[in-house]
């Protein structure tokens, strides 16, 4: 509860000092949405993780490392929440942008296509 109060006191300040748009607002954002997914607080994360994947599309555009970073860690959430078909699609798309951006074998890239990998390997289990 401290750590989330925390966040929340940073978030405000870069939003009122900087501005919701900015990169060190999103981090803001997105740090609290992890924070919130640990502590299994699905819906606001959820909400909070659609915000920074948007936002850092419009502003930085699809492609860009940080936009991709931020449909990855929606990926997760969504993927927490039981809602496989929308966190496979998402990562899928996000391991196509970093190969094509980042390379074949940039760790970013490498991390997508091997959480893609155990995804489908969770779901032909379940489906066994």
């Amino acid at each position: 509860e401290e750590a989330e109060a925390m966040h929340r006191r940073a978030l405000g300040g870069y939003e009122k000092v900087l501005g919701a748009e900015h990169p060190d607002t999103l981090t803001s954002v997105g740090n609290l949405a992890s924070l919130l997914w640990r502590q299994s607080l699905w819906e606001e994360a959820e909400r909070l993780g659609m915000q920074v994947s948007e936002t850092r599309k419009r502003v930085l555009g699809e492609k860009h490392p940080d936009t991709l970073m931020a449909m990855h860690n929606l990926a997760f959430m969504l993927k927490s929440e039981g809602r496989g078909k929308e966190a496979n699609s998402l990562m899928g798309r996000c391991h196509e942008l970093r190969e094509g951006v980042l390379g074949r074998y940039h760790p970013d890239t490498e991390s997508s296509l091997g959480t893609l990998e155990e995804w489908r390997i969770e779901d032909t289990e379940i489906e066994a």
